[in-house]
């Protein structure tokens, strides 16, 4: 089993920053890839940014250049920096753990809202 816990949501400014925490403890391989979905109001889960082994990253074209995903040694912590943010980046944001036979493990979510 896998338990993930996120941290860092909250309001900001158009423009501002912030940066998400998610916690992973339990059974973690190093094959297993660490993501950050999303989902805002009336809309679908969608991935934000993922992050796998050898640090291989991936973004979605809406955050490209201005979201960071990273990922400690130990594989256990993954933050996502979310600069320049504006008010369509406002969502639930889910931590995810994905196996590489495909079985996923979600946080609980955390909020970030962006409006002046």
């Amino acid at each position: 089993q896998v338990q993930l816990v996120e941290s860092g949501g909250g309001l900001v400014q158009p423009g501002g920053s912030l940066r998400l925490s998610c916690a992973a403890s339990g059974m973690i391989f190093s094959g297993d890839v660490m993501a950050w979905y999303r989902q805002a109001p009336g809309k679908q889960r969608d991935l934000v940014a993922r992050i796998g082994e050898g640090s291989k990253t991936m973004y979605s074209d809406s955050v490209k250049g201005r979201f960071t995903i990273s990922r400690d040694n130990a594989k256990t912590t993954v933050t996502l920096q979310m600069n320049s943010l504006k008010p369509e980046d406002t969502a639930v944001y889910y931590c995810a753990l994905i196996r590489p036979y495909g079985s996923v493990y979600w946080g609980q979510g955390t909020q970030v809202t962006v409006s002046s």
